[in-house]
Parts: structure tokens; C-alpha cells; sequence
């Protein structure tokens, strides 16, 4: 008869959940992640203790790798390729911390040089190892059945050493990933002697001793905060550096962070070079050796080394960041545990071990003094036991009578049976009596171990002490306090003096001041931009490319831009129309520019507007700019503002105007208001004028005035008497139909440098020693020859340091 087959019906989302689930767990217990009490994934435990099984012991000879892997097949049934992949890791230095095999032949490099098949290489257990794998025979820990039930093996190893913390981890499981970093083996085990004599001990007293990770090819961790982090909680973000020197035209990289490929990493900046990405790099040469690694980047002439440096770490793998997740096993379930968690299991671990192994040896000590005891009794009636032995018929009934004679176990009596004839010399005697004094101390001492858990951990603090003494070695990685997040723009830009111009329909580009060069006074210019013929140039600003440039509107709002986001364009380019740079208003446009280099408290913005208003607020109130602009003052009907300054509340400020007027005032005249005020009267303007300039008066300077028509003059400014603000003023400059109103002034000295540009694009830069200084009531001198229908547009200042 046929069985009849049963249909069981069930819902297949439930199915493949169920399915998927125990697909993962497989995944994590038995192959992705560490244990914590031996920091090894089940293939790293089965190659050691094959190789344990097969006697490659560090004194022993080498043994092809590929019968290690065969061996090891009996415990790992996933093939050969991830077998020999895991014991070429275990090898590597330069992946591992401290490695835990020995390795003879090509096992790869840092340059992922690929290791040589498994038939060539050879391998045995490094004296690491072997510490984890003491006392693995006195049933310190569990066995189970390997895949197919044939054999048994460790569910994890005895482990001396704390090798989660030590070689760290780096794995994927399904839904969840490990990476721990390496750390030193000195510092680690102070870290644990640390909680083994104060338990209460927390995470910021271990990080007094336990600085930090310790990788194999060294480097530098940047900033402590990632560290803390994952001491902390079990999860961080460190950033490491590449170790440096530089010299002249030259970087040299003498370290690399971990897992970086040496080999790509050169490839990859030679790109960066090739693109574009980085300029003024002329070679790259690898001198690296078996001493370590030297890579020297050879540099143009004239470059900022330190400026390329940041380059490199920005858009190379000479800076990376290494994600930290301490994610290991904990009774076959995954946790994330934090510093002191993973020393508590390891030492819980040790304690299980410890007590493990004082009782195989107390029961072994006990069997050998039964034994002993037996052999005693024997020897002090060696004559009855002879006769008896002698006269027994075989074997069985001389067993028995020695029992029952001398009151006798089974085994003792079998002892006694086995003893050869030369343990009854007098030496033979004595040494058993030794032997049997010897056991009664060991067997005492071993209860007492037992019989108290301090003596568990004394026992685990001496055995890690002979572990520092033997494998104590200096920190490889450096720890700075330098926290790096993320590198801002200017950590990457070369800094340069620029001259921005803005015209009137909102065009915005900035060229390198060295585009300009120096001519005499009265000479034509360059061409400084290219514009439309109904478009002017409104403003020129010569600035740093690092510097923030603040942009104040007609309706009284600020913007705010870094240098280097305004586009750069040819002296011939137009620019980029500044609608897309900053969202401002419809029918505002942009009417003066200042360049502020950092937003100090103790210094102030003096705002001068058309109609002759003045106001004062601390610069600080305009730091936090949205893009959408702030206000920056409140303006009344008609009125704009005409310039911004910067100053440090103890200034003289000089005030001028279209006609020709000027008034000097001390800057305390003017008190202090906020963002949305409206200001005080500066100067009382006559009918027609307006204000075109603000000043700041310094000492050794003089005043310059340049007109529309291309004249202009320099004064000393003791000719313009102190008064206080809201004054009439006093004549700056004599205006007729030659000359024509006043463009803008400035103050200069000597040694200075202008740059004049026209309403039709053309430019003119200018030595100040080349203008005369001559009295206010004067028409000034031509500064630059004047194209038909063209008129001067603005001036700016260059200064020098």
C-alpha cells in the first residue's frame, strides 16, 4: 500500500520569513561574526586547532598550507577558497595586529600583491596562538559535533590573550556587520588587570590606560571624540591619516591607514593629478621597502605644500574613516557591547576556564595520589605482596587478593600489578613518598583556588602579567587631539588676492589681482570686463578668496558669499549673473560689497547711506546670515546705502559727498544700534548732494578723491579739521565742468596700489606714490585717459602688508 501523502497548508510570507531568519542566524553564529570571549569566527578557530591537532607548534617545522586546509575540512564544510583566504589573514602583519600564524612562503603584501596558491605556501602556529590554545585539553571548554557528527570540536577557545580587543574583527552577516579595530596588547591588558582589581571601574578610567586603536600600518587617528564614542556606546567614527613629513617641494608618506591599498592609493592621486582634481604635483615615486613604506610626492615650484596635503586627504585614501561597531557574540546572540563589556566577558570567560581547569587538575592530582597511596601501601609490605602476586593462579585472582588484603581499589591494585621491578630500590621509595608530599600541597592548593573566586582572578592577573612581560611592544598609531570632521572648502583652496566687480544689471565674477598689471599714471588700463553696452560696473572689491564678502542691497538687506563662490571668469567674461548666487528680491539689486575676513565682537559695521545717514552695530550681528539675506538696516524712504566699514570703536571716520563736500567726526559720536535701526545724521547735505564716500582716518595717510571724468587728488588729512558729526563739512575738492562730481574716495598711503575701472569696462591699476598730494581746495591731476562717452565707475584699494 502507498502512503497517502498529507498537504499542510500555510502562508508563505510567514514561510519565508521563518526560513530567512534561520538562514541568518546561520549566518551570524556560524560564520560572520566573533565570539567575544576569543574574538574568533568559527573558520579562524577550526584552522587553529587543526593545526593544534596536527603538532604545528611554533618550534615545529613548516607544513604545507594546503593540507592545513585539507585537515581543516573536517571541521569547515565551505569550501577550500575561504579556508585558505582566513589563514593567509592570520598571517598577514600588516591585517593583523599580532598575528596567530607563522607564514613561509608569498602571502601577499600591503600592495594587494595576491598570495600564492596554497600548494606553494607553508604555515604553523605563531606563539600567540599557542596561548590561545593552552589547556584546550583539560576540558576548559565546550565540544560539540561537527557538521556531520564524525568528530568534535571547541565551541570557542581558552584564549589567554583578550584577542577581540587585540586583532579586532571585520565581518558582514546578514542585516548587521562587525568592525572592530586592533589595539595595543600592553594597554589592553592593563585595561583588564584595571577591572579585575576595582569591577566598579568605568569606561573614562580605561580610557586612561587604553588610548585608543592600534593598527598594524600605523598612522595617525585624528581627535579623540570617535574613540570615546565607541568606548562608550560600542559605535564610533574614527578618522585616520596617513603619517607625513614635508620638505622641501616634497611629501613624503612614511605610514598609510589600515586596509588601504598602497598600490591603489598611488594610482588614485596620480588621477586626482591627471583630472585635474589636484594641481602642482610633478611625480609620485615609490621607494618603499622591507624596512617600510616611503612614498615621495614631488612638487612644482612655488606651491602650498600644506595646501596639496589637504588635497590629498580630502579626494585620496591618505585620510579615510573607520567605522566602528563592536558587534560580537554573546551566547550565540549578536550584541554591541562597549569597552568594558567586552573585558567583563573575556574575564567571565577566563573565570569559567580557570575553574575548568584547577578541577581536571585537581581530579588528575587525586588520581595520581590514589594511585601513589596504593604503590606506598605496597612497598612498606612489598614481601606479603610478592607472596600473594606469586601465589595467585593468574592475573584476575592477584588482583583480588591485593584488595582484599591490603584494602584496596580496583585501580590501586592495577597499579600495584604494573609496578616494574625497579620502583622498589630504595631512590624509587623515596621519590614516591616525594611525589605523593608534592600532590597532598598541589591538591590543597588547588581547593583553595577553587573555594574562592579572588583566587580565580589572582591566578588570571599573574598569567597576564607573564603575557605583557612576553608580548608587550610600543603603540604604532598616534593619537592627535586635532578633531577632524569634515574638511571645509578653504582647508583645500589656495588662498589669492582677487579683484570681484559686480555691474549695475547684476553680473558678478572675480579675477586674480595678478591679472592686473602695474602701469603709470595717465595710461589707458586693460580691458577689466566684457559688459553690455547699456551695463555699468558698480562695484570693485579686491579681496582674499578665503574671505567672506558681505553684499548690503539697496533695500537694506545683507548677503553673505565665501570668495571663492563667486565664479571666476576672464578679464573679457561678464561673469555670472548674481540672482543665482543669492536669492534676493525682485527689483532689489546689490549697491555695495565689504570683505570680512572673521566676524570679531569687539568690532563694528559703520553703514553711511545716500542721504547722509550714519549707523553703527557690531559686526557680529551679522554672522549668521540665511540665504535669504537679513536685514541689515532699516532705511527710510529714497535713501540707500553708499558704503559699509569695519572698525574698532576708537576710530575717526570722514565722511564725503558727490559735490565735494567732507566732514571729519570721532566714531564715538555715533552710538551703538541694532541690525534694524535706522542710524543718525553724519553730514547736513546741501540740495543735489548725496554721500559717496566713508572713511576711516589713520595716521601718516592721505585722503583720495577721484572724480567721474578720471582726475583725482590726494590730501593730508590734517587739513580737514575735527568736528562733530552732522556738520556741513568742509570743501574736499574743487568741482568744475573738467573734473566733473566725485566717484568715490579712499584712503591711502605711499606705498598703496589702486585699481580704477570705468562704467565701459575699462581698468587701470596705479602706484599711489605716483599721485601728488595737494590741498583740498584743488581740481586734481588725470589718473587715466578717458575713452569717448566713458566715465570713471569706481576705485578700490589694494593694500600692502
Amino acid at each position: 500500500m502507498t502512503e497517502e501523502l498529507q498537504i499542510k497548508r500555510v502562508i508563505v510570507e510567514d514561510q519565508l520569513k521563518e526560513a530567512y531568519l534561520d538562514y541568518s542566524m546561520s549566518v551570524i553564529v556560524g560564520r560572520a561574526l566573533p565570539d567575544v570571549r576569543d574574538g574568533l569566527k568559527p573558520v579562524h578557530r577550526r584552522i587553529l586547532y587543526t593545526m593544534h591537532e596536527m603538532g604545528l607548534s611554533n618550534t615545529k617545522q613548516f607544513r604545507k598550507s594546503a593540507m592545513i586546509v585539507g585537515a581543516c575540512f573536517k571541521y569547515h564544510p565551505h569550501g577550500d577558497a575561504p579556508i585558505y583566504e582566513s589563514l593567509v589573514r592570520m598571517v598577514q602583519d600588516f591585517n593583523m595586529r599580532y598575528p596567530l600564524v607563522h607564514g613561509h612562503g608569498n602571502f601577499g603584501s600591503a600592495d594587494y600583491i595576491f598570495p600564492s596558491q596554497m600548494r606553494y605556501t607553508e604555515a604553523k602556529l605563531h606563539k600567540l596562538a599557542e596561548e590561545m590554545l593552552i589547556d584546550i585539553e583539560k576540558e576548559t571548554v565546550d565540544f560539540v559535533p561537527n557538521f556531520d557528527g564524525s568528530l568534535k570540536e571547541p565551541v570557542v577557545l581558552p584564549s589567554r590573550l583578550p584577542n577581540l580587543l587585540l586583532n579586532g574583527s571585520t565581518g558582514i552577516a546578514v542585516g548587521m556587520a562587525t568592525n572592530i579595530p586592533p589595539h595595543n596588547v600592553s594597554e589592553i591588558i592593563d585595561g583588564v588587570l584595571l577591572i579585575l582589581e576595582n569591577p566598579n571601574a568605568d569606561v573614562v578610567e580605561l580610557m586612561k590606560i587604553i588610548k585608543g586603536p592600534d593598527f598594524p600600518t600605523g598612522a595617525i587617528i585624528n581627535g579623540r571624540k570617535g574613540i570615546e564614542d565607541y568606548y562608550k556606546t560600542g559605535k564610533g567614527k574614527l578618522i585616520v591619516r596617513a603619517k607625513t613629513e614635508i620638505e622641501e617641494n616634497k611629501i613624503i608618506i612614511k605610514e598609510i591607514p589600515y586596509q588601504v591599498n598602497k598600490s591603489l592609493l598611488i594610482e588614485g592621486i596620480a588621477n586626482l593629478v591627471k583630472d585635474g582634481t589636484i594641481e602642482g604635483i610633478k611625480d609620485i615615486r615609490d621607494e618603499s621597502d622591507k624596512t617600510g613604506i616611503r612614498v615621495i610626492i614631488h612638487l612644482k615650484k612655488d606651491v602650498d605644500t600644506q595646501l596639496i596635503l589637504n588635497q590629498l586627504y580630502k579626494h585620496s585614501s591618505l585620510q579615510t574613516t573607520f567605522g566602528v561597531i563592536m558587534l560580537s557574540l554573546v551566547n550565540n546572540e549578536p550584541k554591541i557591547l562597549n569597552l568594558k563589556q567586552i573585558i567583563e566577558n573575556y574575564i567571565l570567560h577566563r573565570k569559567n576556564v580557570i575553574t575548568r581547569r584547577t578541577k581536571f587538575d585537581l581530579n588528575k592530582a587525586e588520581e595520581k595520589e590514589h594511585i601513589l597511596e596504593g604503590l606506598k601501601i605496597a612497598l612498606q609490605n612489598i614481601d606479603n605482596v610478592i607472596s600473594l602476586i606469586k601465589q595467585a593462579e593468574n592475573t584476575g585472582i592477584a588482583k583480588t587478593n591485593l584488595s582484599s588484603t591490603f584494602n584496596l581499589s580496583e585501580k590501586q591494585s592495577i597499579a600495584i600489578l604494573e609496578m616494574r621491578l625497579q620502583r622498589l630500590t630504595r631512590l624509587e621509595t623515596e621519590k614516591i613518598n616525594e611525589d605523593l608530599e608534592k600532590l597532598k600541597q598541589l591538591i590543597i592548593e588547588l581547593k583553595v583556588i577553587l573555594a574562592s573566586e579572588q583566587k580565580v582572578i589572582e591566578v588570571i592577573k599573574q598569567e597576564l602579567t607573564e603575557l605583557k612581560e612576553k608580548y608587550s611592544d610600543k603603540r604604532r598609531t598616534e593619537i592627535i587631539h586635532e578633531e577632524i570632521d569634515n574638511f571645509v572648502k578653504e582647508d583645500l583652496i589656495k588662498e589669492e588676492d582677487i579683484v570681484v566687480t559686480l555691474t549695475y544689471s547684476g553680473y558678478i565674477k572675480y579675477v586674480p589681482l595678478t591679472t592686473y598689471r602695474q602701469q603709470n599714471r595717465g595710461g589707458k588700463g586693460i580691458q577689466g570686463t566684457s559688459i553690455k553696452e547699456e551695463d555699468l560696473v558698480q562695484n570693485l572689491l579686491i579681496s582674499s578668496n578665503l574671505n567672506y564678502v558681505l553684499f548690503f542691497s539697496n533695500k537694506g538687506k545683507v548677503y553673505w558669499l565665501n570668495g571663492y563662490e563667486i565664479p571666476e571668469s576672464s578679464r573679457y567674461s561678464k561673469g555670472k549673473a548674481i540672482v543665482n548666487l543669492l536669492r534676493i528680491e525682485q527689483n532689489e539689486k546689490i549697491n555695495t560689497c565689504l570683505s570680512i575676513n572673521k566676524f570679531i565682537d569687539n568690532y563694528n559695521l559703520v553703514f553711511a547711506t545716500k542721504n547722509g545717514l550714519i549707523k553703527k552695530t557690531k559686526l557680529t550681528e551679522y554672522s549668521n546670515i540665511r540665504k535669504t539675506g537679513i536685514i541689515a538696516i532699516n532705511l527710510k524712504e529714497k535713501d540707500e546705502v553708499v558704503k559699509v566699514i569695519l572698525t574698532d570703536n576708537n576710530s575717526e571716520l570722514i565722511l564725503t559727498t558727490k559735490l565735494g563736500k567732507a566732514v571729519r567726526f570721532n566714531e564715538k559720536d555715533v552710538r551703538e544700534v541694532g541690525r534694524n535701526s535706522s542710524g543718525v545724521r553724519g553730514i547736513k547735505l546741501r540740495e543735489n548732494d548725496c554721500v559717496v564716500g566713508l572713511e576711516i582716518v589713520n595716521e601718516n595717510v592721505s585722503l583720495l578723491t577721484v572724480t567721474e571724468k578720471g582726475f583725482g587728488k590726494r590730501t593730508k588729512l590734517e587739513e580737514y579739521p575735527l568736528i562733530r558729526r552732522g556738520g556741513k563739512g568742509v570743501r574736499n575738492i574743487k568741482i568744475n565742468e573738467k573734473n566733473s562730481h566725485v566717484i568715490s574716495t579712499c584712503i591711502v598711503k605711499d606705498e598703496d596700489e589702486i585699481i580704477i575701472i570705468t562704467k565701459k569696462g575699462q581698468v587701470i591699476r596705479l602706484n599711489i606714490s605716483q599721485i601728488n598730494v595737494i590741498g583740498r581746495n584743488t581740481s586734481g591731476v588725470r589718473l587715466i585717459k578717458l575713452n569717448e562717452n566713458d566715465s570713471v565707475s569706481n576705485l578700490a584699494k589694494i593694500e600692502k602688508e
